[in-house]
């Protein structure tokens, strides 16, 4: 087992679980901190694809192709539903609704590129529904309308990890820098100056380098180095996590309902995880990138 990457991956579920901290302590409306993280990420993002490949990297904008355009549009589409619901209903909700990506991935690409899911996947995208279900209609913590805005990031998550998974080849962090770009500019007009202060502006600029940069580069060197199960379980605990440090600093405790909820959906991505890491891997699986808003 790589240390160095497991302590990669850690350090981007560590950054990606920030999200719901960054959501509450920043007492601004939701096009405005759209604009300024998203900024702030699009920045970090350009930085980070000179980083790894030099002035050459931005070549990769010219190689997007409608592939390319599309997997933009639908990142975008799905960073502005993320932070909308953050804003709108629960963190625990958001993360645990967040965790059936990969079933819908699964559905998806079983419609569009006719992908078969294994019988092992359809029970548990079965069980993470029931989980969905029990945790969002019994619950009560949660708004629908931030509910049904985590159902639409989870769409978009799932679509941009089919079209990856079709065009591998496509240049995916030109396309995410992209998505990171015009999705904070269509909030333009609807941002608001009031309450910019620097604390808050250092908040936002956190919350695009912290929860979108530097998680998205930790988990791009992690996942080359370790398998991909280890990478899977390493991911899952992004869901326990992201409501875990909202308990503990803003008191958004959950209810028996959505606790019991979430752990159906965990206990369905645990055992998927764990059944399909013993299945001997296809030979040269395609690439993705991770599914993750923003």
């Amino acid at each position: 087992m790589d240390r160095g990457a497991l302590i990669l991956l850690f350090g981007a579920t560590l950054a990606w679980s920030t999200s719901g901290l960054f959501a509450r302590a920043i007492p601004l409306d939701t096009p405005t901190v759209i604009l300024w993280r998203g900024l702030f990420g699009a920045a970090g993002l350009v930085a980070t694809l000179y980083w790894m490949k030099g002035s050459a990297g931005f070549a990769d904008f010219t190689r997007l192709g409608r592939a390319g355009w599309l997997y933009a549009l639908m990142s975008g589409i799905g960073m502005l539903f993320f932070v909308g619901a953050l804003k709108a209903t629960t963190i625990a909700n958001v993360a645990i609704i967040y965790a059936t990506v990969p079933f819908a991935a699964a559905a998806l690409g079983w419609l569009v590129l006719r992908e078969v899911p294994s019988r092992v996947a359809m029970l548990a995208s079965g069980l993470a529904l029931l989980g969905a279900v029990i945790m969002v209609g019994l619950g009560g913590d949660g708004r629908w309308q931030g509910d049904l805005m985590a159902v639409g990031m989870v769409l978009a998550m799932a679509g941009i990890i089919v079209i990856a998974r079709a065009r591998p080849e496509m240049p995916a962090l030109a396309a995410g820098t992209i998505s990171a770009i015009w999705a904070p500019l269509a909030c333009l007009p609807f941002a608001m100056m009031v309450g910019i202060t620097p604390g808050n502006v250092a908040l936002m600029a956190a919350f695009g380098l912290v929860n979108s940069t530097l998680g998205f580069a930790l988990f791009v060197y992690g996942s080359r180095r370790a398998a991909p199960v280890v990478t899977g379980l390493m991911g899952a605990l992004e869901t326990p996590l992201t409501p875990l440090w909202v308990w503990l600093i803003f008191a958004e405790t959950p209810s028996a309902a959505t606790l019991a909820g979430g752990a159906v959906v965990m206990l369905a991505v645990g055992w998927f995880i764990v059944v399909e890491s013993r299945r001997p891997a296809p030979p040269n699986p395609p690439p993705h990138p991770p599914a993750h808003p923003g």
